[in-house]
């Protein structure tokens, strides 16, 4: 475990997406995974957006074990990144958070008003519709 969150937080961009992929995979079927919730909390706010995209999408797979609520704690950063200066790392999460609202069904309510409420302003032309798209399927599946 310790050897994936190495190469997830490495420059070597293969392997960190390997290893986001065998982290993501392990959170679907045990909470191993959940010990490092803490460090992904820390990494959500890095000035890499590849390391924030990897370790939203790590909280979001593990929302599911969080019976500590820690996300919740969070969740005002957590939900922050919907308006991600990257608009990738925005896109990937809102796609995500569907997840969490399915296994933390107390935090759905804020999580639908965050995506209601998000400001797509600063994005250019030619990715705000993505992202309002992602929003709007999000909204669906809440």
């Amino acid at each position: 475990m310790e050897e994936l969150l190495e190469q997830l937080c490495g420059k070597d961009t293969k392997l960190a997406y390997q290893a986001l992929l065998s982290l993501k995979a392990e959170s679907n079927s045990s909470p191993a995974v959940y010990t490092y919730f803490d460090r992904f909390l820390e990494m959500m706010d890095d000035a890499s957006s590849y390391l924030r995209t990897r370790s939203l999408l790590l909280l979001c797979a593990n929302a599911r074990w969080d019976r500590e609520n820690k996300l919740d704690g969070a969740i005002d950063r957590f939900l922050a990144h919907i308006s991600d200066p990257k608009p990738i790392t925005a896109r990937q999460f809102i796609q995500a958070l569907p997840q969490v609202a399915l296994h933390k069904p107390a935090l759905a309510p804020r999580i639908r008003a965050a995506l209601e409420n998000a400001d797509l302003s600063a994005y250019p032309d030619s990715m705000a519709p993505l992202v309002l798209k992602d929003i709007t399927n999000a909204l669906r599946q809440i």
